[in-house]
């Protein structure tokens, strides 16, 4: 038996990803990817149908392996230690949006069913996890210490005091788009 985990010596996966089903959302919270383990990664992703993977911490690796394997780079960094700002929020919320629920097949059936996206930070234990909050409170109605306490649950760690009092003010910002990419909403038309 060799050293090497049976990985060839090319490193292995941090700690092991966490994956959240919750409604029609499906996420794969992470640690920061190498270049030099991207392979374990993107083979572990495989398993969960990643389709995107949102980067919010600093550059670990380039994405060209991952356009390989047919998954979308999402860059939406923001300093380790801080809540996210909105662009970043709002940038989220439409990848969310559009992932699990505006992409209908033509035969009326959700295109969406099998998909993930898989989200990291460094550890995978603040900015991902927090991320993933967010979408459990804009679109599961998740209340903020549910969201942290279920993801907690599955992923020891997660989510630092000064992030949780961030997440329990956090107020729902996102409409969401119709079909047709309209602001979906009571249908009212004022004039």
């Amino acid at each position: 038996m060799s050293g090497n985990n049976g990985n060839g010596g090319l490193g292995s996966i941090g700690t092991k990803p966490t994956f959240l089903e919750i409604s029609k959302m499906k996420f794969l919270i992470m640690d920061a990817p190498r270049q030099q383990n991207l392979h374990l990664y993107i083979k572990e992703m495989s398993k969960y149908s990643v389709t995107d993977v949102v980067r919010v911490c600093e550059p670990t690796y380039t994405g060209a392996e991952l356009q390989q394997a047919g998954i979308q780079l999402h860059e939406m960094e923001y300093p380790d230690g801080h809540s996210p700002p909105q662009a970043v929020i709002e940038q989220w919320l439409q990848l969310v949006d559009k992932t699990f629920f505006s992409e209908a097949s033509p035969n009326g059936d959700n295109a969406n069913v099998d998909k993930s996206v898989a989200v990291h930070c460094v550890a995978g234990l603040g900015r991902a996890p927090v991320m993933v909050a967010i979408a459990m409170i804009e679109f599961g109605n998740y209340d903020p210490v549910e969201a942290v306490s279920m993801i907690r649950r599955h992923r020891r760690g997660a989510i630092n005091e000064k992030q949780l009092l961030y997440l329990e003010g956090y107020k729902k910002t996102y409409r969401k788009k119709s079909a047709g990419g309209v602001e979906a909403g009571c249908g009212c038309v004022i004039s």
